[in-house]
């Protein structure tokens, strides 16, 4: 069955940079984290674009140039997280239609779910903020002891726990590696340029490029998607 053809039963979304603008607090957050420990990061826009779909081991040891264990990044990245919490509890801000958007797919009978390199408690604090209504059926997170992306696991763990087949999964990213991670899942993407521009999250799997969900919204797309 071809890309075009094969019916969507689930969207799963990124968060960071997909759902919400929270890159340049992240950016922000490591650069207090890297002064309070000592560990300079260089340019941060080039620090947050290597480890952007990362896991918080993944990250911690991009930072400091080791290999961590789980149990040796944990309070670390827990640490970070916080401070990013902090920071964008002050301004918080969801890319315009998410809501919106998520709601009607899921009005049309399309499951909803979230596969994200963040900890749980900042997707809680997002979804929390986002108030989807309905709330997400699935919610993956970085700290669960899974890859960070481009490997397809943190996607195809939300498959599973949607009961969808990856091939029926719609996957909704801003960044490079979870573009790729989408392709490596079997699962198409659409590509949403917060982060980045359509020609870096370009690929064959690729339905379109959008730069926020009022596109989508002032469109039929949702119309266009065989659910059945």
């Amino acid at each position: 069955m071809s890309l075009s053809t094969r019916s969507v039963r689930a969207i799963i979304f990124d968060m960071d940079g997909t759902m919400i603008h929270s890159l340049p607090t992240h950016i922000r957050a490591w650069q207090v984290f890297a002064q309070r420990h000592d560990q300079p990061i260089g340019d941060p826009a080039a620090f947050l674009a290597r480890i952007n779909g990362r896991n918080g081991r993944e990250c911690v040891s991009a930072m400091f140039g080791r290999e961590f264990t789980d149990a040796e990044a944990l309070p670390l990245n827990d640490e970070k997280e916080a401070i990013y919490r902090e920071l964008f509890a002050q301004d918080f801000q969801a890319v315009a239609g998410v809501t919106e958007f998520a709601g009607r797919a899921a009005a049309r009978g399309i499951k909803i779910g979230v596969g994200s390199a963040g900890n749980q408690a900042n997707l809680a604090f997002a979804l929390d903020r986002l108030r989807l209504d309905p709330p997400a059926q699935a919610v993956v997170g970085g700290d669960e002891g899974l890859p960070g992306k481009p490997d397809p696991a943190i996607f195809l763990a939300a498959a599973q726990r949607l009961d969808v087949d990856p091939a029926h999964c719609l996957v909704f990213e801003d960044a490079p590696y979870g573009i790729e991670a989408a392709r490596r899942a079997g699962m198409r993407a659409v590509a949403v340029c917060t982060t980045h521009t359509a020609e870096e999250l370009a690929g064959p799997h690729v339905l379109a490029a959008i730069t926020d969900f009022r596109e989508l919204l002032a469109h039929p797309f949702l119309e266009t998607l065989d659910v059945a």
